[in-house]
């Protein structure tokens, strides 16, 4: 609902950007009646409240409506850009926990060494680079600006990729995705392996670590075996707020690399103040984030065997 309010008292209205466009093609004057005629059509002309009952009624039934732009339903439109920027979340995601979880057991088991303070200013330097500039930089630099072109920055492949073989293909895919993967993950693993670290720390402090401890194990045993497993339940929780925080980050990094990806088609919708596919993408962005939260319950019972499915 909160939702719904803000996006619909944004400034800007989509009847007069549509009949501006239109009327600059024709030349035409914009006239009060073709401001109510195109209210009446969009819906627009009644209370806010009532909108927000009529959508909240066509959601139940999983319609989310026309786009404004082009007229076409949300659902196709979201259908066809929602699997890349999955493609681009869940590389993002995986790598996230593949880099957090060694580098914050390696800064829990070093604590304090040097090691550990360089890492730790490294990663705080790291998480706090905004990802446009970031981006920007790697395109400066590594993208054909004025230094070196040694990866492509737009779009998801090179043209004529569906006819290459499999292989191919897949080294194309992969060296597009090099630079928006990473513009999308070093602030995730930078900040989700300072929760790692935390976590192991305060798990290797329990009497059950220092009784595999007395019984003679080796520390890698006592760490990967026996606390490492327990000082998971931290990031996991953290899964559920990882996907809305990538699926915002791809609007911005989508749109710089020319990505047609869900967050590209979110920012040309908002910027055209399309309603019905602003709160289409919003709604499946809120579907993913409980999905996530789901995951994250399973999970638990994974890591964790104090704790049961049921």
């Amino acid at each position: 609902m909160i939702t719904f309010l803000i996006v619909q008292m944004a400034p800007g209205s989509p009847i007069f950007l549509k009949l501006h466009k239109a009327g600059s093609a024709g030349g035409s004057a914009i006239t009060k009646e073709a401001i109510e005629q195109t209210k009446k059509l969009y819906g627009l002309d009644k209370p806010l409240p009532l909108r927000y009952v009529h959508w909240l009624g066509k959601i139940a039934t999983l319609d989310f409506g026309n786009s404004y732009k082009d007229h076409r339903p949300v659902l196709e439109k979201i259908g066809e850009t929602l699997p890349i920027t999955i493609q681009l979340n869940l590389i993002s995601l995986f790598l996230i926990y593949v880099i957090a979880i060694p580098i914050g057991v390696y800064s829990a088991t070093h604590q304090h060494s040097y090691t550990d303070t360089v890492i730790t200013l490294g990663l705080f330097i790291l998480y706090s680079l905004p990802s446009f500039w970031v981006a920007m930089l790697l395109m400066y630099f590594f993208g054909g600006g004025a230094h070196w072109n040694w990866f492509p920055v737009a779009g998801m492949s090179e043209y004529g990729a569906d006819t290459m073989g499999w292989w191919p293909w897949l080294l194309d895919r992969a060296w597009h995705l090099i630079l928006p993967v990473f513009c999308l993950s070093y602030a995730g693993f930078a900040g989700l392996s300072r929760y790692a670290r935390a976590g192991l720390l305060e798990t290797v402090r329990q009497d059950y670590v220092r009784t595999a401890r007395a019984y003679g194990f080796s520390e890698r045993t006592v760490i990967y075996k026996y606390a490492l497993r327990n000082s998971l339940i931290p990031i996991i929780t953290l899964l559920g707020t990882l996907i809305p925080t990538l699926i915002g980050g791809s609007v911005i990094i989508e749109s710089i690399f020319s990505i047609p990806g869900m967050g590209k088609l979110a920012f040309e919708a908002i910027l055209s103040r399309d309603y019905p596919l602003v709160m289409g993408i919003l709604s499946i962005t809120a579907f993913l984030t409980l999905l996530g939260l789901i995951l994250s319950d399973i999970l638990y019972a994974v890591v964790d065997p104090r704790i049961k499915f049921s």
